[in-house]
């Protein structure tokens, strides 16, 4: 990073951030943490490769295809481009189906395994060893946790995607192995050019829901590669005139010099395939379900009483309507939708986005029959709890009520191995060989023993 005319910069907050993320290892974190990071790891594999067939998946792959690229990272299925490109299309497959991990900071959602395609394809491009991966992780897990929790920016109309590009860069530049001076500067250069705005996930829903992440990968991974060469970026990106804090985020404090890895303990591993503030309510909703016996068809209405940020993203607050159900991107933003489709068909995973389903007539008329309202008692208790109410009254006018405060996944309830595992297989079978499941979830739980490259291997080629 050039040094400003009067020498006076040398302690930016870009440059303390780049000096945490050059120092990074993953050995320095408490052995759960070192688990879970783990389990998110093969938990986006999974989901990654549940994707595959994705509609917007195959128009990336034919854009990649038609424009080429030097082969130097693997995309996950088979097949090799530019990093940079390859950090896109990975990162594709794995925010897809939105069924990936999340974080909940008060005033902000997101999801840090987000960041696995760009690292992934830096470190494999940097012959970085099975242990640099998991740093390089570990590092934009907790660079990305921490801007949530100190920098929300959704009210202010940006999405969580602008702390994401400082994240996707740190865990580029420390896959890359770049010193702290190189590190500042590919966090300040994506910082700077990736704000993104929120309209990505309101209103009418496009194919963008799930790759403006994706594109923050690339750009983390270009800006990256960009510092590497020597490319400078803006000294003063967070408490500059005009940067990050003036023009977005507002004031906040982070000292680098104090933080730990362990951010990824407070992230949540999905346990249905649908958005993150629905997770308790569609346990609860299938609870009472099987513990009162009644079908979908006895449901004269359903009352669903939920912490604010819940409300606003998926209930029908200020993000939009959501009862007005056309797409994958609308449904798995939807509330009613979510818990409506579960109590039809009993779960919540891909198949219940997939062709005519979300546009059927059994689930078009059930969400019609719901009342969603924010209850300020559980908007105080986020995100330590993800309380909600649920009263479910049947035609016969019998009323049942069930109230939730997390659910299997969220951070008091810890997914277990086996757990995670499962879901991996699930959404891994249809593409891969047993041989092949099996070698991923082995080379997961051992990374410190191989390398990137290694790995990289198993998933490019998922019939072996």
């Amino acid at each position: 990073m050039a040094a400003h005319q009067s020498g006076s910069l040398l302690n930016t907050e870009v440059r303390q951030l780049g000096r945490f993320v050059a120092a990074a290892d993953h050995k320095t974190m408490s052995h759960d943490a070192r688990d879970e990071l783990k389990k998110r790891i093969l938990d986006t594999i999974g989901v990654a490769i549940g994707a595959l067939d994705g509609e917007p998946i195959k128009m990336i792959r034919e854009h990649q295809d038609d424009f080429g690229g030097k082969p130097l990272a693997t995309l996950i299925g088979g097949g090799k481009t530019s990093p940079d490109r390859a950090a896109f299309y990975n990162g594709a497959l794995s925010r897809y189906l939105d069924f990936m991990d999340s974080y909940l900071a008060k005033g902000e959602t997101c999801h840090q395994s987000d960041n696995f395609g760009a690292v992934l394809a830096a470190a494999e491009y940097a012959n970085a060893s099975g242990d640099q991966l998991l740093s390089a992780m570990a590092v934009a897990y907790q660079v990305q946790g921490r801007l949530c929790d100190v920098a929300p920016v959704r009210a202010k109309g940006f999405d969580h995607t602008v702390q994401g590009a400082y994240a996707s860069a740190a865990g580029v530049a420390r896959a890359l192995g770049l010193d702290a001076e190189k590190t500042a500067n590919a966090i300040a250069i994506s910082g700077t050019c990736n704000n993104a705005l929120r309209v990505t996930r309101t209103g009418a829903l496009s194919h963008w829901k799930g790759l403006a992440y994706p594109q923050a990968g690339f750009v983390g991974c270009h800006a990256g590669f960009l510092a590497m060469r020597g490319i400078t970026g803006p000294e003063e990106v967070f408490e500059g005139n005009k940067g990050f804090k003036e023009s977005i985020a507002g004031p906040f404090d982070i000292d680098w010099s104090k933080e730990d890895l362990e951010n990824v303990l407070r992230s949540i591993i999905k346990k249905y395939n649908a958005e993150i503030h629905s997770q308790s309510s569609i346990e609860g909703a299938l609870e009472l379900q099987a513990d009162k016996g009644f079908t979908w068809d006895q449901i004269a209405h359903i009352d669903i009483d939920i912490f604010d940020v819940a409300f606003h993203i998926i209930g029908g607050g200020e993000e939009g309507d959501k009862t007005i159900i056309r797409t994958k991107e609308e449904a798995d933003h939807s509330l009613q939708y979510m818990v409506g489709v579960a109590l039809i068909d009993g779960n919540v995973l891909p198949a219940q986005y997939e062709g005519d389903r979300v546009t059927r007539d059994d689930i078009q008329g059930l969400l019609k029959r719901f009342t969603v309202k924010p209850k300020q008692e559980y908007g105080d208790r986020f995100p330590v709890e993800v309380c909600t109410d649920i009263t479910i009254t049947l035609k016969d006018g019998a009323q049942h009520t069930i109230t939730k405060t997390d659910y299997e996944g969220f951070n008091t309830r810890p997914m277990s191995w086996p757990t995670v595992e499962a879901k991996f297989t699930d959404l891994a079978t249809p593409y891969t060989s047993e041989r092949t499941r099996n070698a991923i979830v082995e080379a997961v739980k051992n990374l410190e023993r191989m390398s990137t490259r290694e790995f990289a291997e198993i998933l490019g080629n998922l019939k072996a």
